[in-house]
């Protein structure tokens, strides 16, 4: 026996009003399975809320009601298919676009949450920092004036033009060392499959920001931190480029610490 939901239940469901269910029948964008004629409740089908579902998916996108209407009565299924793959690649792009929004606000939480610490005289500071996963680069080592100021390009010449469309990098470049090597690094934002990606782990970072004149100095000071304090024994060290000007820049190290 087929299965009915009542307005109520229909609009919870899918997570809109039954009022937003009234307005979409009495446009024609969908009509209830089933209503009584004694009471005129309206009644909804399990294939109604499939509907119901894509309607709302389109309408994110920013499609109108009416364009969406055409779209799911026609009858030519190849079409369908064809919009709904344009509606699936405006998704993508706007998930895109989201992380690089969630990006750049972590990424000024980030610097004023240094500058906080600072004001407060903290030279060493712990912040917890979301999972990162970067790009290492299979030639530079260092930021030089010829490389860090398109140093997006260096990377996207790396992947390769047939791979370009998998990556998308923010506009933050650091340099990613080991016992063994030292890399200039980009990170991602979008990426496929490669070798040179590494994951930073999400979870709590000794930093300090220096200069390049004290960075050595700074990362000494803060591996000998790591040891003492928290008994942890370096696997890798980042150090964010921070740009402080036209040809200048600084330094923020991080040491990992854990969860």
């Amino acid at each position: 026996m087929k299965e009915y939901f009542s307005i109520s239940k229909t609009a919870k469901i899918v997570g809109v009003t039954a009022e937003t269910l009234r307005h979409y029948d009495r446009i024609g964008l969908i009509k209830p399975s089933k209503v009584d004629e004694w009471t005129n409740y309206r009644y909804y089908s399990a294939q109604d809320i499939v509907y119901l579902n894509t309607i709302k998916a389109l309408q994110s996108l920013g499609l109108t009601l009416s364009k969406i209407k055409e779209i799911i009565y026609l009858d030519d299924f190849n079409k369908i298919v064809e919009t709904l793959t344009q509606a699936e690649k405006s998704a993508d792009n706007k998930i895109s676009e989201l992380k690089s929004i969630k990006s750049k606000i972590t990424r000024a939480k980030t610097f004023y949450e240094s500058k906080l610490n600072q004001e407060k005289g903290e030279n060493q500071f712990i912040q917890t920092i979301p999972k990162r996963v970067i790009l290492i680069s299979n030639k530079l080592s260092e930021p030089s004036v010829d490389n860090l100021y398109n140093y997006h390009r260096h990377f996207y010449e790396q992947v390769g033009k047939e791979r370009k469309n998998e990556f998308n990098f923010e506009d933050i470049a650091g340099i990613y060392e080991t016992k063994d090597t030292k890399n200039l690094f980009a990170v991602c934002i979008k990426y496929g499959e490669d070798k040179n990606l590494k994951v930073l782990p999400e979870g709590k970072y000794l930093c300090e920001n220096c200069t390049d004149s004290n960075r050595e100095e700074t990362r000494n000071k803060l591996i000998n931190i790591a040891k003492t304090e928290y008994s942890i024994e370096p696997l890798f060290i980042v150090e964010i480029i921070v740009l402080t000007g036209i040809l200048k820049w600084n330094y923020q190290i991080q040491i990992y610490l854990g969860k």
